[in-house]
């Protein structure tokens, strides 16, 4: 990539933020931004060069996601869920499949499913289970061999774009040996219900419904084309399951400073020392908090998996959502009253910023892993709560 999609990134912000206001306000799935994003030719971002895409790299994906938050942070944690489906998928090397046992069909079959993506298709993540969370060890959903290919049922909550996408990374585990959590690329259609079930604080146009499945997929929608392979992945590219939220919400925070400065000047507050100083407090926040992105996503392109970058991974998750919160609170606090009324880019956008936290892994549970490598121990490992 590319500087095209960055630039594209940018000049979709403006557009995604003037819509922003009424689909937080009606709770809607912004379909003309995905559209617009299609047609810019993002979905393609993480897809290799070989395969039609713009072959981005974990950094490049980090920057194009924080201009999209600029624009519409809900935008930008829906796109992130596509990226991170593409950009796991297309991260598997030759290597890589030989030392999981991924077989040839496996991998022609992804090479399906990111020619599709980069000519316009977009995947949603189903992880998500009322009761268990993100943690993969512990979901309901189960599936079972049939005839020709693989039989999914379950629920599955908090779907970022339930009943747009193209296909839902589904995890499930096995029927027959519940240690054994797989993966699969469910297409959208016959045997998927969306609950509409979302009705949030925040990022309310993300969509994230409940999806109930009971549904036959070809044996080919098993990524990697090996059973027990989710939890292998998770721990190999934990990046995709922690740091790419972080660029979001970095965007945020930018975003949030930034309808600050509108307001308090159009208001002539300005000349306040103390709103100046929250302003400024605000900038240098965000300025650190994009430096641990920016480090955390050179080191996933250049040492991916290594004990030392995945303690960066775990930084940029855990500082970008506080930091985001924070920031939103101090430039709210600052703008004054009028600021928090309905509609006001501010009331928005300390709503969006306070599930940066949320997200998983949580800032506590970032805070909890960031804490057991600092007293030497495994933090993959060690605690009494499994990360995944």
């Amino acid at each position: 990539m590319t500087v095209h999609a960055l630039e594209a990134a940018r000049r979709l912000a403006p557009r995604l933020a003037a819509r922003a206001a009424a689909h937080d306000r009606d709770g809607s799935f912004p379909v003309e931004d995905f559209a617009d994003l299609r047609e810019a030719g993002l979905f393609g971002l993480m897809v290799p060069r070989e395969l039609g895409g713009s072959g981005a790299t974990f950094a490049e994906y980090a920057a194009v996601a924080t201009e999209l938050a600029r624009g519409n942070g809900a935008t930008a944690l829906v796109f992130n869920m596509h990226a991170s489906v593409t950009g796991a998928l297309g991260a598997v090397t030759e290597e890589l499949a030989e030392a999981l046992g991924v077989p040839d069909e496996a991998l022609a079959a992804r090479d399906r499913l990111l020619r599709a993506a980069a000519d316009g298709s977009w995947y949603a993540v189903a992880m998500s289970e009322r009761g268990a969370g993100a943690r993969l060890s512990q979901l309901s959903t189960v599936y079972q061999p049939v005839d020709g290919g693989w039989h999914v049922k379950g629920s599955k909550t908090f779907c970022s774009g339930a009943g747009h996408p193209d296909g839902y990374l589904v995890a499930a585990r096995s029927a027959t040996d519940p240690s054994v959590v797989s993966q699969f690329l469910v297409p959208a259609g016959e045997g998927i219900t969306v609950e509409p079930t979302w009705d949030s604080l925040g990022m309310r146009a993300t969509s994230s419904h409940d999806l109930h499945l009971d549904v036959t997929v070809p044996a080919d929608r098993l990524l990697g084309g090996v059973e027990g392979l989710a939890l292998v992945v998770a721990q190999l590219m934990p990046h995709w399951l922690v740091a790419s939220y972080a660029a979001v919400y970095v965007g945020v925070a930018r975003a949030a400073i930034d309808a600050a400065a509108e307001h308090l000047n159009s208001r002539n507050l300005a000349g306040l020392p103390a709103v100046r100083a929250r302003l400024g407090r605000a900038d240098a926040a965000t300025a650190a908090a994009e430096l641990v992105v920016a480090e955390a996503a050179r080191r996933v392109d250049e040492e991916p998996g290594s004990a030392e970058t995945n303690r960066w991974v775990w930084r940029a998750k855990l500082l970008a959502g506080t930091t985001a919160a924070e920031v939103a609170a101090s430039v709210l606090e600052a703008a004054g009253t009028s600021a928090t009324r309905r509609g006001h880019p501010l009331e928005r956008l300390y709503r969006d910023a306070r599930c940066g936290s949320l997200h998983p892994a949580t800032s506590d549970v970032c805070a909890d892993w960031l804490g057991i490598a600092a007293l030497g121990g495994d933090p993959d490992r060690d605690g009494t709560v499994p990360r995944w």
